[in-house]
């Protein structure tokens, strides 16, 4: 049982791991697969849940993420930069110490924030919920702290990534909530990539702060 808590620990820590060198990375291609290996990541944290907690339905949104988020997704991405032309670097609001200083304080205060919320929850739960909110929190610092549009999607991905960690670890969740949050990101997805294609069409480049000045105006 000692081997499976710590697992379970091991997984969850994982993507917080990988959400810190997402905040790391300037560079989109290095961006997009740590994605793919925190989706990877995401696919045996949940497979491990459906054991832990002998719930099989949990191995559909296991898969979901394996199939939609490490492979099909980061694909998309890839295709959209090669097409668009699109520079490797990430334009950013905030610099990389400045980001990472300020993940580590959004990471203790999930912690804490956790750990007083929740005192009479089991223990495995509430590591797991305060991991996901982690995550969350450092999907949010990634959408705020990038201008490039791609850098954003991943960004709210990976916050997404946190919440099914933390719908798993609270003794799973109904399978229609896994389907229709797959089928959420998909259709996000869609949408983003006809408003990246707008952008680098009218504007010549991603970057969101090339849309400021244009604020009020009617297409």
């Amino acid at each position: 049982m000692a081997f499976a808590l710590d697992l379970d620990r091991l997984l969850a820590g994982g993507l917080l791991l990988m959400s810190f060198l997402l905040l790391y990375q300037d560079r989109l291609g290095s961006l997009i697969d740590l994605f793919a290996f925190q989706a990877l990541l995401l696919a045996l944290a949940v497979s491990w849940q459906a054991h832990l907690q002998d719930a099989p339905h949990l191995l559909i949104a296991a898969s979901l993420a394996l199939i939609v988020k490490s492979l099909i997704i980061p694909g998309a991405l890839r295709r959209i930069i090669a097409r668009l032309g699109i520079r490797n670097e990430i334009e950013t609001a905030l610099s990389v110490p400045q980001s990472l200083l300020l993940g580590l304080a959004l990471t203790a205060l999930a912690l804490i924030t956790t750990a007083r919320l929740t005192p009479a929850a089991a223990a495995l739960a509430r590591e797991d919920v305060a991991f996901a909110l982690a995550v969350v929190l450092l999907g949010l610092l990634i959408m705020v702290g990038r201008r490039n549009a791609i850098a954003q999607v991943v960004g709210f991905m990976s916050l997404e990534n946190g919440l099914v960690l933390a719908a798993s670890g609270a003794r799973g969740m109904p399978l229609v909530v896994e389907i229709s949050t797959a089928l959420a990101v998909l259709i996000s997805l869609i949408v983003t990539g006809v408003f990246i294609f707008r952008i680098r069409e009218r504007f010549d480049t991603v970057d969101v702060a090339a849309l400021e000045p244009h604020q009020g105006e009617r297409g």
